[in-house]
């Protein structure tokens, strides 16, 4: 029998009234992986955290955290897991350090000397009071307090909203030691740098549906890359090659698109005097922006 999902969506749907929130979302998060959700704001993302904590019922389908239903069994369920929310409120009489040692005792404990560490590493005050704390370094509590506690499930909604970018690339470095202790990460994002440097595996939403969902590499495979080569002399005859379109020649350089195989291409490139060829993968914003100018083009909207 194979190891149960740290995450399980099953046909989970949310209505608020005549509003869609969620339509049928199906996705799981195997054991170690860290996962991101992607999509603008109203894409979804923050709902499907709140079903999977148990904060709101689902219309329809279950959702899951290492087996156990999250609205049937929250109290079990929550014991996997440390959520960082993206606006996080802070109690406003109680120091930075009391806060985290309120957070860690309701988690049910955590490594002080890890709390030191990360509280020096995220450069936070712990002797101020809460209610003279910027929204960065409220924020900085939210994800100290998720990190302290090792939980085997970390979920977290737009963490470092407010995060200056030193702190940022602290936040990645503590993903990934998380990653390399075996905990998962469940990460919504609409920061498309942020998905890109610390999760294995990208679920795009949009209007609460599940657009596409793969590793980086799947996601690039599925696309064009871009393509762009100088030639002497007459330029490559390109006509029926498979997979390239949007070609565009002048001024000794060819410009195109390829999507699959690339043997082909270059094949004919070598037909012609090509001194160069520049070939680059797509990044996580031309991919983002695929999936919605599709769903545009499939939906007949301009």
């Amino acid at each position: 029998m194979g190891r149960v999902p740290a995450v399980r969506f099953a046909e989970v749907s949310k209505r608020f009234g005549q509003t869609v929130a969620l339509d049928g979302l199906t996705l799981e998060v195997g054991e170690g992986e860290v996962v991101g959700l992607l999509g603008p704001n109203g894409a979804g993302k923050t709902t499907t955290l709140r079903v999977l904590l148990g904060l709101i019922r689902a219309s329809e389908g279950r959702a899951q955290v290492f087996g156990v239903d999250a609205w049937a069994d929250p109290v079990e369920a929550h014991r996997q897991v440390a959520f960082v929310p993206g606006e996080f409120a802070v109690w406003p009489q109680l120091t930075g350090g009391q806060i985290l040692d309120l957070l860690g005792a309701v988690a049910g404990g955590y490594d002080s000397a890890e709390r030191d560490e990360l509280v020096e590493r995220f450069n936070l005050d712990p002797t101020k009071k809460g209610r003279s704390y910027s929204k960065g370094n409220r924020q900085k509590i939210a994800v100290i307090a998720a990190l302290m506690t090792r939980a085997p499930l970390l979920v977290m909604d737009e963490p470092t909203s407010g995060l200056d970018p030193l702190m940022e690339v602290t936040f990645q470095a503590c993903v990934g030691e998380a990653r390399a202790r075996g905990q998962t990460v469940l990460l919504s994002s609409h920061i498309l740098s942020e998905v890109e440097a610390v999760c294995d595996r990208v679920a795009v939403l949009r209007s609460g549906r599940l657009v596409e969902s793969g590793s980086l590499e799947q996601l690039r495979h599925l696309h064009a890359h871009t393509v762009e080569a100088t030639y002497v002399g007459q330029p490559p005859r390109l006509e029926g090659v498979p997979g390239v379109e949007d070609v565009v020649i002048g001024d000794g350089v060819i410009r195109l698109q390829v999507s699959g195989s690339t043997d082909p291409l270059l094949k004919a490139l070598a037909q012609a005097e090509v001194p160069s060829i520049q070939m680059r993968e797509p990044t996580l914003e031309e991919l983002f922006h695929a999936f919605y100018d599709e769903s545009d083009d499939a939906a007949g909207v301009g």
